[in-house]
């Protein structure tokens, strides 16, 4: 008989539990199809599970024990699931007492209270969920704790009427009758209760970690869905804030007009938040003036399902987040955008996501050093590759210049590990940033939309970035003397005479000054005289937070050129950063 477990017992349960929802992880992703049917409630689980048993410690006392694991779960989790099972440990650890061993009752209380942790964390709770099976097992620990004094046999019992209401599920959402599964996030909150379970029975785990270590790294995209799940708010955003007093009905109070499927768990110190939204720059506006933003997740529903239901070639196209282009273009053509990451104040950002422009120009503004920003990190692009290819036929991939960022560097990298599928991958260095890379970008897109083979497409790209060109008129050199490009002497020797540059890239795409202007106005003159110069095939404006401006100039050229701008469009937060308030651009690929 076990009628009550030390700390360490009750540690190896759980991971016990946490390493059964591993094994079972493409399952849980196949029948994932509630919030929206997108595949990755395993990898999700996966993930959550993997950091308890990696970062959570045992203790002598089993509340600093379960606090430890409930932490963990806090840090690894992903997703609707992966969140509110975090948020049901914490609640577990919460109401837990500072023993040395943890009896039965104290285990069925903790259980019981730790259902209104798990139900405050959503916004707008739904049964037939994880949550409705917790409270289940709550409820049936409850019942037979008064009938036993044995653990096994009280989770046994209570282990039946678990799978009862897992069972039941679909009999509470109709999305679940629809596609006859039971919920995905419910059945991996059964698999942890059985390894709990089986752990207890037999003493040892149901199976060794580094039988799943294989799996960490795998897409969290899955199988092909054919539910028809609409997506009311376009990206599943996640974050993590840590401070001394946080408030989550506070929280809860500013971020629920963004979105839905909003879930915030943790504790006062260590907060993770969920929501569904299309502005997820607001989302972490909001967070960053609560307190210090530690992880940012941002991922794009609507570009997923298009690639499952409706993908429009066998050829998928791909830029990063300088290229400069309209999002209804991006999002008619399906183009997969990788975003570059930014630094400021100890928070990392993605480029066009996360952070815009007038943001990130008043900080500049108002500091003496510029945020820096860092290419994508490989398991990000590993991960796009892996989706892609299990959709596509072949990959393009239109990059930045090399010249200015790592960012084709690694792209290549990572490319190359990808020659064993015998799908093909084409990494071009644009030799080009912001609205001449969007130009190219484009460029590609109608080309694929005009079904060219891929190798025609990349041909003809690379004879198209031989005939583009920007010009950007700089507005202000404060930014490019806090970035080095010139130095304080230089600086301020320019600014004395009011000299006003023109930069472009050269032949390599390495930045350089085209020419130099008096005033704003001698800026223009010498941009129309390059123009005039210039038998120009089609034509892109950009600006940084200046539509204004912008539009004068789009008018001016499409005098001089005889036909308007494709498109007028701000540029992304790195450009801006570094081309300063005001500065605008033309880019244009020559006939």
């Amino acid at each position: 008989m076990l009628n009550m477990m030390n700390s360490k017992k009750m540690y190896n349960a759980y991971l016990s539990g946490a390493k059964e929802v591993m094994l079972h992880k493409s399952l849980l992703n196949r029948i994932n199809v509630f919030p929206v049917a997108d595949g990755d409630t395993g990898s999700n689980l996966f993930s959550t599970m993997h950091s308890i048993i990696k970062d959570s410690q045992v203790d002598t006392s089993v509340k600093v024990t379960l606090e430890s694991i409930a932490d963990a779960a806090l840090s690894g989790a992903r997703g609707n699931s992966g969140i509110i099972f975090a948020q049901y440990l914490n609640g577990l650890s919460s109401e837990m007492e500072h023993n040395s061993t943890l009896t039965i009752h104290n285990f069925t209380v903790a259980n019981q209270n730790a259902v209104q942790y798990a139900y405050d964390a959503i916004s707008n709770p739904t049964e037939g969920t994880m949550i409705t099976v917790i409270k289940a097992w709550a409820d049936a620990l409850h019942e037979w704790h008064k009938k036993t004094n044995d653990f096994i046999e009280l989770l046994t019992h209570s282990f039946k009427e678990l799978e009862t209401s897992l069972k039941n599920t679909p009999n509470q959402l109709k999305v679940l009758k629809k596609a006859s599964v039971v919920d995905s996030g419910a059945k991996g909150f059964v698999y942890f209760i059985k390894g709990f379970l089986e752990f207890l029975k037999n003493g040892h785990e149901h199976v060794e970690l580094d039988d799943l270590e294989d799996n960490l790294d795998d897409i969290a995209f899955a199988e092909p869905h054919h539910h028809d799940t609409e997506i009311l708010y376009r990206y599943c955003t996640e974050a993590m804030i840590e401070g001394q007093s946080l408030d989550h009905n506070t929280i809860k109070y500013q971020l629920s007009h963004l979105g839905d499927s909003l879930i915030i768990a943790g504790n006062k110190r260590k907060t993770r938040i969920h929501i569904h939204t299309d502005e997820p720059y607001k989302v972490f506006d909001i967070l960053g003036k609560i307190s210090r933003i530690t992880f940012q997740k941002v991922d794009d529903m609507k570009i997923e399902k298009d690639v499952v239901q409706n993908r429009k070639s066998d050829i998928a196209l791909v830029t990063d987040s300088i290229a400069d282009l309209p999002q209804s273009f991006i999002d008619e053509h399906q183009i997969h955008v990788i975003n570059l990451n930014i630094l400021m104040e100890n928070t990392n950002y993605f480029d066009k996501l996360t952070i815009k422009n007038e943001k990130i120009l008043d900080y500049v503004h108002h500091h003496r050093e510029l945020p820096t920003s860092s290419q994508p990190n490989y398991k990000t692009i590993e991960h796009l590759f892996s989706f892609l290819l299990t959709y596509y036929q072949s990959v393009i991939v239109v990059t930045v210049s090399k010249e200015l960022s790592g960012t084709y560097n690694i792209i290549h990298q990572v490319a190359k590990t990808f020659e064993k599928t015998n799908k093909k991958i084409s990494v071009v260095n644009s030799k080009q940033n912001s609205g001449a890379q969007g130009l190219l970008v484009r460029a590609c897109a109608e080309a694929i939309r005009s079904q060219k083979s891929h190798d025609d497409i990349v041909k003809d790209l690379e004879n198209n970035i031989e005939k583009s060109k920007i010009l950007v008129s700089v507005k202000t050199l404060d930014n490019m003397i806090k970035s080095g490009r010139l130095s304080v002497k230089q600086g301020k020797l320019a600014n004395f005479f009011n000299l006003k540059p023109i930069v472009t890239l050269d032949d390599q795409g390495k930045g350089t000054i085209g020419s130099i202007a008096f005033s704003e106005k001698g800026c223009l003159k010498k941009l129309i005289k390059h123009i005039k110069q210039v038998d120009i095939q089609a034509y892109a404006i950009v600006h940084a937070n200046d539509l204004t401006r912008a539009q004068a100039y789009a008018k001016k050229f499409e005098e001089i050129i005889g036909k308007e701008a494709l498109y007028i469009e701000e540029i992304s937060s790195i450009t801006a950063m570094n081309a300063g308030q005001g500065a605008i651009a033309i880019s244009y690929i020559a006939k």
